[in-house]
């Protein structure tokens, strides 16, 4: 009698007991499951956020050291200060990444940092002494960016909103330069560069 009641298998109540505890077991793997995916999206979507702010500050950082006192011609052959710059706009004359064994052309470039709108933008002209219609090619450093501040330190260690000053020479440098990004999501993030000394001029096309 025992045998034959096991060989009947499982009744219909059984079945649909087993699959409904199937069902709630699968329901709260899954639910764990994706709760693991969601906080892995998130926390790789911060670690892409954050290298990208280490980006934008690193570049700013490069292309402050590497500030040297050469000025440019403009548009129109109007002399232009080897670095100007005020709150939320810089313009400098830095060493670039061009070997002259390599090619002729310059080993410096003429840089731009602006904000426009929400986004840090980096612009370099191709030569430094431009022709009239001579534009620099903008890339897209930062986004989110609620306000670029900048401002510069003269020799005897004063704070001014812009460079260079009326009475100051082309070739004149800052003695340093404070930027501060205001990133939504992130925060302000600031740096305090000091330039090289000197006005020692490098050559350039």
């Amino acid at each position: 009698m025992t045998m034959r009641r096991a060989l009947r298998g499982f009744t219909l109540i059984e079945v649909l007991v087993a699959t409904a505890v199937f069902a709630i077991m699968s329901g709260l793997a899954w639910g764990g499951l994706n709760a693991v995916i969601r906080a892995r999206e998130a926390l790789v979507a911060e670690q892409q956020d954050f290298a990208h702010t280490l980006r934008a500050v690193g570049m700013l950082e490069r292309d402050l050291l590497g500030a040297v006192a050469r000025p440019v011609r403009g548009n129109y052959g109007e002399p232009l200060p080897a670095l100007q710059g005020d709150g939320d706009h810089l313009e400098l004359t830095r060493l670039g990444f061009a070997s002259s064994l390599v090619d002729a052309r310059s080993s410096l470039e003429r840089v731009v940092y602006q904000q426009d709108g929400n986004t840090l933008k980096r612009g370099r002209y191709a030569v430094l002494d431009r022709a009239a219609g001579s534009l620099p090619e903008f890339t897209n450093v930062r986004d989110r960016v609620r306000r670029l501040h900048l401002r510069y330190m003269d020799a005897q260690g004063r704070w001014l909103d812009a460079w260079p000053r009326r009475d100051d020479k082309p070739d004149a440098l800052p003695r340093a330069i404070e930027f501060r990004l205001d990133i939504d999501g992130v925060g302000e993030i600031g740096r305090l560069i000091e330039l090289p000394s000197g006005t020692a001029t490098v050559g350039g096309v």
